[in-house]
């Protein structure tokens, strides 16, 4: 298991996935290219992020009217959606610890929806914070 970590967080990633960094986001793929994981990473200058502010936020961000429910991904607690779109099967996650907020994705082709559904939340499951180092 290899361990991909940012400034703010890590993540377990198996071998048979692979994982990159864009401008803004992360990449997350498994091997096979079935699917794509896309994280993002926002702060709040001031304050945490609660349950309310999530709701809000992902109302506000997505076009359809989804059935969010509750969501735990490791050390992170949010929101998470599924919805078919142009042919591509879509997961939505807004999970946030303290004044850090995950923006996540996962997509693949509608054929494929529920294929790596296991493997997905196995994955995410790993997310932990990365402690601030000690200031001497």
């Amino acid at each position: 298991m290899n361990v991909l970590e940012t400034e703010w967080w890590t993540l377990a990633v198996p071998p048979e996935w692979w994982a990159d960094s864009e401008e803004d986001s992360i990449l997350i793929g498994d091997r096979d290219d079935v699917g794509c994981i896309e994280i993002s990473t926002l702060h709040k200058d001031e304050g945490e992020f609660d349950q309310r502010a999530l709701a809000n936020i992902a109302e506000s961000e997505t076009d359809n009217s989804l059935d969010w429910r509750q969501v735990t991904l490791g050390e992170f607690s949010g929101l998470t959606s599924h919805y078919i779109e142009e042919d591509t099967a879509i997961r939505q996650w807004y999970v946030a610890s303290g004044s850090m907020l995950l923006f996540i994705t996962y997509s693949c082709d509608e054929d494929n929806g529920g294929m790596d559904d296991a493997a997905v939340d196995e994955l995410l499951d790993t997310l932990m914070l990365v402690e601030p180092a000690a200031v001497e």
